[in-house]
């Protein structure tokens, strides 16, 4: 099996746009996905001078990758309402899925459809709950979970920082191929909308 670390943020468009060639690597048997996450966004509200850059940016990386982003996302980032992003408590639904048995990229992908095509509130405990219970994961021992922890994603998200650091890691999404002790960037970018060539060169690593 070859395993692939991957250094992402829930809340990053781009890694939204890459979750196609995630999900190649994701759904084939001789590779481990290993997740990195950043911690890209304290939780913040977003001022409307940088929801036009918001937009401008996913208009790029729908253009570049094909991704949709959905009405109800686009009316939240446009509203007159606060506009909240938050990176950790994501973080954090994901590695206590990961803790009760779900698979961190099915957790991950689950909160992006919220975010970006269904314009739900991620940053809010009762939408993690609910994708959480969608997921098939008990609602009450999940809930314990998120609530009792101590912030289980700070740590992991520091041991992110400090990896990428020594990779020279300067933003998301990044991939890495760990072969015989050595980490190989993936030219992730150059398959964007490249699906089947993506796949083979995916089988040309193994």
């Amino acid at each position: 099996m070859v395993t692939v670390h991957y250094f992402y943020d829930p809340m990053c468009g781009w890694c939204y746009g890459a979750t196609p060639l995630l999900e190649t690597i994701a759904d084939n048997n001789k590779f481990k996905l290993i997740l990195h996450p950043g911690g890209m966004l304290p939780e913040k509200a977003i001022e409307p001078s940088f929801r036009q850059h918001i937009l401008d940016s996913d208009r790029r990386i729908s253009q570049l990758t094909g991704a949709q982003f959905g009405q109800s996302y686009v009316e939240r980032v446009t509203g007159n309402d606060d506009l909240i992003l938050d990176s950790y408590l994501p973080t954090r639904a994901i590695l206590v899925g990961e803790s009760l048995g779900l698979e961190p990229f099915i957790m991950l992908k689950a909160i992006q459809k919220a975010h970006y095509i269904d314009g739900k509130p991620v940053n809010e405990q009762s939408t993690l709950e609910e994708l959480a219970v969608h997921s098939g994961l008990d609602k009450m021992l999940w809930r314990e979970k998120m609530q009792t922890e101590e912030n289980p994603e700070d740590a992991v998200i520091n041991h992110s920082h400090q990896l990428m650091m020594q990779l020279q890691v300067q933003g998301y999404p990044t991939l890495f191929l760990e072969d015989k002790g050595q980490l190989i960037r993936l030219p992730h970018t150059e398959y964007y909308g490249r699906g089947e060539q993506w796949q083979t060169f995916l089988e040309s690593l193994i």
